[in-house]
């Protein structure tokens, strides 16, 4: 036991005591924390199908934590509370904490109610207590353990790694190549190493935090960019994170190196297996290539037409350039395959392969040499044949190429000349369209040689009796009808154009003069609507007043605004009275401006809609703003009311919890009839609470009838209910300090009445000295040899004041006083740990050796008792209680049914588990 607790206090619970010196957590550290435990959670919850999302929240009912606690040490614990109050809560994170201590865990400033309550640092603390005692306490590394055992095996792991010097677990992980170094050294395949640099910290840390998560089932513990951007990473979220590692990693080596051996002789037979069927595929597709090509070969029927000669040819070559080497390569690979084969299988000890019937390398070459004998003279056949049609061919090519071109040329001429875009094109688009057809009719004149070519060579082939003499003849007729054609449309289109050129050169005149008047005056109809739409905030009758006056100004402006339009539609009308007597289609719009008459007359209505909305809009402004000023002073009065009242309040609460006069129960009874009356003050928040429900709803934001505000009111109420339960509660544990120590009411008053003096700020606590003045005035002795008063004086702090009153104060008793009242080492001690180690300096106590010598008489002075011992001895519900939880005793008298009541009796005060 002794050194279990030694080993305990060096290597585990440090950190914890670390945590409760340091309960104001940097946020960053904070942030990474709550993220690394979270992850942490959820890695092992999700084995139990659940998970938490908020972990100062989601533990506060206990469910969560008592499951987190059987899934990590494959327990069960007890039973826990299915209700939803307060105290069923804190009945389940008991047991859950009392579970933690069974494991030798000491739990330092850790409550179930601050667990409850939503306590955020008390709810990091507990898990990383909990993560130390199962995931960090067990790892052992050449006789080191926990933190020092993980720190050197990710030393050792990470020592042939260039850049990464592994010293501790924060600055030595920022740059990532420490979390990728673990992944590389056990799966080298999973990341790239060489590739990792040493300045792109952020790429590193998200490599490794990916592959982790993906590859290794460690889920995601940490933010690269929070890693980074502090200073100094958390070291409990990094060595969390880490031991995870370290659990992924651990028995691997063996698995591997079976898995490896497995691997390889599979691989060689599969390998055999592999060539065999490759062996097989290949001489099947190569000979039925050769069954195919053959027949191909063989076809010696001539083509009538010299490109169908040519294909023929150009199918030969492809086959000769193309498709007959590779399979040249194949065979030959064939054979290769064929014989590496047999040498592998006789290499291991395999029978000779023998491939299926046909699939011979004797019947391969036996199939290719039919091939090339097929294949001679097949390409002299072609190239002759070629030869006789080109001449032939040659100038029947010629008639189709000038004839092709032309065709090509006059392709969608005859369309292009009849359309008549002019009818709705505009005036730029007329004179563009001019120009275009200018620009044709000289490219038509160039045509007229061609034409001409192409006649004569028709004629030249119906001399020579071409074979294909009508389909050219029928060809040249079609091309010279077309030419006719084109001439006479070219002609007709010039006059459309220029007679419409000029209908559209006035028309243009008038879109002009338009387009200049309408645009300022549809930028004033858009700005009018947009301030008549506009939403106005205003928070002062003077405001809606200002916007009022300035709605009149603007109405006033409408009649010189309705003049302007009608002039501008009667310039629109003109146009279309041009159109309807020309008869001209005016499908485009106007070129300077997309502003239509419809337009124009639309924003007109939509402005003589929206003037009275406005004017309707500002009236009822004026009347909000009226009645949010009266919610102000109604809001305000109230406060200015509340606030003072309760600031008294909690000064006078103070000044009782200080003064503290008559007996306890006087006081606790005082105490819960001031509880009472400030209860009784509720209705008053109640109705302040509807107010500013009303404040809120209106959409007010400032007050300056009050200084108040209903956080600041919510807050303080809180505040002062909080500090009246604080104080009746601890009223309430004096008092159960008082019956259960048997200390009299004349020494809690005295004892409350030295803490009072002692405590000259008024804190509620005291400081090292003022508690050390406290205990000598109280006549307690601290010294370092009770049997020793020396009366000598020396010159430390109150020495002086210890002599005259004839003690000896010593400092390593002082000190080991010192850690019982301030077990956290926060430098003061509160009133309630003052009375409980006052109440057990003066009161009398059972130990575990009197609980076993009660038992060893009820035993009969044996070193076990029976069930039967128990029940005859003690009352029902006490023996059952024994019974269940006494282990069975294994010593050399044992007899059957025995049970080991000295382990029970230790267990009973702690000293080992129950």
């Amino acid at each position: 036991m002794d050194h279990y607790d030694s080993q305990q206090t060096n290597d585990y619970m440090q950190p914890e005591e670390d945590w409760d010196r340091d309960l104001l957590l940097d946020p960053a550290w904070e942030k990474q924390q709550r993220k690394t435990f979270t992850a942490w959670c959820n890695s092992h919850l999700r084995k139990a199908g659940t998970q938490i999302e908020n972990i100062e929240e989601d533990f506060r009912d206990g469910l969560k934590l008592m499951l987190l606690l059987e899934v990590i040490s494959g327990e069960r614990l007890a039973k826990p509370e299915r209700g939803k109050m307060r105290v069923h809560k804190i009945s389940n994170v008991n047991k859950a904490l009392d579970f933690i201590a069974s494991k030798g865990v000491k739990l330092v400033s850790i409550g179930a109610e601050e667990i409850v309550d939503g306590n955020v640092k008390m709810t990091l603390g507990m898990i990383w207590t909990i993560i130390l005692r199962f995931a960090i306490q067990d790892i052992s590394v050449e006789e080191t353990s926990a933190k020092e055992g993980l720190l050197l095996w990710c030393q050792r792991k990470t020592a042939p790694y260039k850049n990464v010097n592994i010293q501790n677990f924060h600055i030595s992980w920022k740059d990532g190549l420490g979390f990728c170094a673990l992944i590389h050294r056990h799966r080298p395949e999973l990341i790239d190493y060489g590739k990792l640099r040493k300045d792109d910290p952020l790429t590193n840390l998200n490599t490794a935090f990916d592959v982790a998560e993906k590859y290794l089932d460690i889920p995601k513990m940490l933010d690269a960019e929070d890693i980074v951007g502090t200073a100094r990473p958390d070291e409990k979220a990094i060595m969390t994170y880490v031991s995870s590692f370290y659990h992924a990693f651990s028995g691997a080596q063996k698995a591997e190196t079976a898995a490896n051996r497995i691997c390889k002789v599979l691989a060689v037979n599969q390998e055999n297996e592999q060539l065999m069927e490759d062996y097989e595929k290949l001489a099947s597709d190569l000979l039925e290539w050769i069954r195919r090509t053959i027949p191909w070969l063989e076809n010696r029927v001539p083509e009538n037409t010299m490109h169908a000669m040519q294909q023929k040819l150009e199918d030969f070559r492809d086959y000769r350039r193309l498709h007959k080497p590779p399979k040249v390569q194949e065979k030959c690979q064939l054979e290769i395959n064929f014989n590496t084969l047999q040498t592998k299988l006789r290499l291991s000890n395999r029978p000779a392969f023998m491939p299926s019937e046909g699939r011979m390398v004797s019947d391969i070459n036996n199939a290719w040499g039919c091939l090339e004998q097929v294949e001679k003279g097949y390409e002299e056949w072609l190239l002759n044949e070629i030869r006789r049609l080109e001449r032939l061919d040659h100038l029947a090519e010629k008639f189709r190429q000038k004839a092709s071109i032309h065709e090509a040329w006059t392709d969608g001429k005859e369309v292009m000349l009849r359309q008549k875009d002019y009818e709705t094109a505009t005036l730029s688009e007329i004179k563009a369209l001019l120009k275009k057809h200018e620009a044709f009719e000289s490219d038509l004149a160039a045509h007229q040689d061609r034409v001409e070519q192409i006649a004569a060579i028709a004629q030249e082939l119906n001399e020579l009796d071409y074979y294909d003499s009508p389909s050219v003849n029928a060809r040249c007729q079609k091309i010279c009808d077309q030419w006719d054609n084109l001439g006479a449309l070219t002609q007709k289109r010039r006059e459309a154009l220029e007679r419409t050129e000029k209908l559209l050169e006035t028309i243009d005149q008038l879109y002009l003069e338009y387009a200049k008047r309408a645009a300022p005056f549809n930028n004033w109809m858009e700005g009018a609507m947009e301030d008549l739409q506009d939403t106005f905030i205003v928070h002062t009758i003077e405001e809606i007043q200002g916007l009022t006056t300035a709605h009149e100004q603007f109405k006033a402006t409408l009649p010189d605004a309705d003049k302007e339009r009608l002039a501008i539609l009667g310039i629109h009308n003109e146009v279309s009275k041009i159109v309807q007597t020309y008869h001209v289609n005016m499908a485009g719009t106007n070129p300077y401006t997309t502003i239509t008459p419809q337009e124009i007359n639309g924003k007109w209505d939509h402005v003589r809609q929206l003037v009275p909305r406005r004017d309707q809009a500002l009236t009822e402004e004026h009347a909000r703003q009226q009645h949010n000023e009266r919610l102000r002073k109604q809001f305000g009065a109230q406060a200015n009311v509340i606030g003072p009242w309760i600031q008294t309040k909690m000064e006078e609460i103070g000044r009782i919890s200080i003064e503290m006069h008559g007996t306890l129960e006087d006081q606790l009874s005082h105490l819960r009839q001031y509880e009472k009356s400030i209860v009784n003050y509720k209705p008053k928040i109640d109705q302040l609470e509807g107010d500013h429900q009303l404040i809120q709803e209106a959409l007010i934001f400032d007050n300056k009838h009050t200084n108040y505000t209903m956080e600041h009111i919510r807050v303080g109420w809180e505040q002062l209910l909080t500090t009246i339960a604080r104080t009746i509660n601890e009223v309430e544990n004096q008092i159960l300090t008082r019956d259960a120590k048997g200390i009299s009411q004349e020494q809690m008053s005295e004892f409350r009445a030295s803490f009072n003096h002692f405590d000259r700020d008024h804190s509620g606590t005291l400081g090292p000295e003022e508690f050390k003045a406290c205990l000598i005035s109280l006549g307690y002795d601290i010294g370092n040899d009770p049997q020793k008063k020396t009366g000598m004086m020396d010159t430390d702090d109150f020495r002086a004041c210890l002599i005259s009153m004839g003690y000896n104060m010593g400092e390593a008793e002082f000190a080991r006083i010192m850690s019982i009242v301030d077990p956290n080492r926060l430098g003061v001690v509160t009133f309630q740990a003052f009375i409980d180690f006052m109440s057990r300096e003066t009161a009398d106590t059972d130990t575990a050796d009197q609980v076993m010598a009660s038992f060893k008489i009820l035993a009969g002075d044996k070193n076990y008792i029976t069930v039967d011992e128990l029940r005859r001895e003690l009352p029902p519900d006490q023996a059952e209680y024994c019974i269940a939880r006494m282990a069975p005793y294994t010593g050399p008298d044992a007899v059957p049914g025995a049970l080991d009541y000295m382990s029970f009796s230790t267990a009973l005060y702690g000293e080992s588990d129950l």
